[in-house]
């Protein structure tokens, strides 16, 4: 679960109860690099662990989403400069569903989140320089949110995230973290 982790940008306040990792984020935190907004933010909380070679990342989230940008998470990291974030956005009034790749830039895409969702689970995935983002719909058959390029060295971290840009005090919930093999390459299985 949360074992071995280590802090970027430790949050004022956070706790890990029965595998459950609770969060309170900092006032306005984020990650992002400059495409359209022209600024540079590496200063949002990421708990996160080495990790070599292929992998599958899984965890479920939950947040109280109701401020612009407030999001949960899970983030692959090499440094300040090369790193994937996915998972819950409040944008446009609702919570959707985000991935977010950045090589030097960032880039963003969104998709509405599942209405019936109380929490969502997503997975991210390494094969080698590509990179894909899954979430579990309220079925719970595996959807592609995104499949990405991002050139990798063998060790990188990868670990869950909360940031709230405009704001301190979002909570977040983190349950159900795993890191494991990776799963089969079969996109359309």
């Amino acid at each position: 679960m949360f074992d071995a982790m280590q802090w970027l940008n430790e949050p004022p306040h956070w706790s890990v109860d029965d595998g459950t990792l609770v969060v309170t984020t900092g006032d306005r935190t984020d990650f992002w690099r400059e495409t359209f907004y022209d600024f540079v933010r590496d200063d949002g909380h990421f708990y996160g662990r080495e990790v070599t070679g292929d992998f599958t990342a899984q965890v479920t989230l939950a947040g109280k989403y109701e401020t612009l940008y407030d999001q949960t998470g899970l983030m692959l990291r090499v440094d300040e400069n090369n790193w994937v974030k996915t998972g819950v956005e409040f944008t446009d009034g609702t919570a959707h569903l985000s991935c977010v790749v950045t090589r030097d830039f960032s880039d963003w895409s969104v998709i509405t989140a599942p209405e019936a969702a109380k929490s969502v689970t997503l997975r991210l995935t390494r094969h080698g320089t590509a990179i894909r983002v899954q979430f579990r719909t309220p079925d719970g058959a595996w959807q592609l949110l995104r499949l990405g390029y991002l050139p990798l060295p063998a060790t990188c971290q990868v670990g869950v995230m909360a940031c709230s840009p405009q704001r301190a005090g979002f909570r977040a919930r983190f349950s159900d973290f795993t890191v494991t093999e990776p799963i089969g390459r079969d996109l359309h299985a």
